[in-house]
């Protein structure tokens, strides 16, 4: 091995040749030069200071993204109501960052306490979506405040409706961005009760698209007016701001239903 005073008289000749090479403008000799000059500052060190020990692996950092931010980019992009299951699989498809189921389960409690602490604070909130008839919290559905409050309303053909559509936007989504094996898996999960969207083998975000808009127009406008029903129903009942957002117990929701 080459002694530190060796060592140390090649460090200073690669420096004065980087200086010379980055100066002429050769940018690939320089790096070439800049690697050799720390292989010999890497051995210096082992000469003189030893063989470093190993270090501690990095703590891992907590993440950097809010939950609520997860959930709120996942919805944004199916722009209907969606259960957790369905809002998990969509970010681990399509969106970067860790989120974990378990965070999920009080997040539209927390969400609401947040609110009613301090009313819009917040540019948006993770909220409920709601019952037509009740106007009533859907029970395991998630929606985005800023939504219009016909959007959040789920009646008798929302399920299906919103599933259609959920399929329509991924499928855009796919056919925009890159058609990846996670997010085949998704949208596989929504087109197999779409007659048409697949060939039980093999799926096509183009096939699902078309398939899913000419099931959506059977559909469509009678669920839009019995959404457009309720939202209207709820902002003329609903005098609480944080009622419109996360809704109203069944049974205050009952007793409104039979005064109207």
């Amino acid at each position: 091995m080459p002694t530190a005073e060796a060592l140390e008289q090649r460090i200073a000749e690669l420096r004065a040749q980087v200086r010379r090479a980055a100066g002429s403008g050769d940018r690939s000799s320089a790096r070439r030069l800049r690697a050799e000059l720390r292989t010999a500052e890497a051995e210096w060190d082992a000469t003189v200071l030893g063989t470093p020990e190993p270090a501690e692996p990095p703590r891992q950092s907590p993440a950097a993204v809010p939950v609520r931010e997860h959930v709120h980019r996942s919805l944004n992009l199916l722009s209907v109501p969606a259960a957790p299951k369905l809002v998990l699989a969509v970010h681990e498809a399509f969106f970067s960052g860790e989120l974990v189921a378990a965070r999920l389960t009080s997040l539209r409690r927390d969400e609401e306490r947040s609110f009613r602490a301090a009313p819009y604070s917040r540019p948006y909130y993770i909220c409920a979506a709601m019952t037509t008839d009740l106007l009533a919290p859907a029970r395991g559905l998630l929606a985005v405040s800023t939504w219009p409050l016909a959007q959040r309303m789920v009646g008798p053909l929302s399920p299906r409706a919103d599933l259609l559509t959920a399929a329509i936007r991924l499928a855009r989504h796919m056919t925009d961005h890159g058609n990846t094996p996670a997010g085949q898996r998704v949208l596989w999960q929504l087109a197999v009760s779409i007659p048409g969207a697949t060939d039980g083998v093999a799926i096509d975000p183009d096939v699902v698209l078309a398939a899913a808009e000419r099931e959506l127009e059977v559909h469509r406008d009678d669920d839009t007016q019995q959404r457009a029903e309720a939202a209207e129903r709820a902002a003329r009942q609903l005098a609480d701001p944080a009622a419109q957002l996360f809704g109203v117990r069944l049974a205050v929701a009952d007793r409104r239903r039979n005064e109207a």
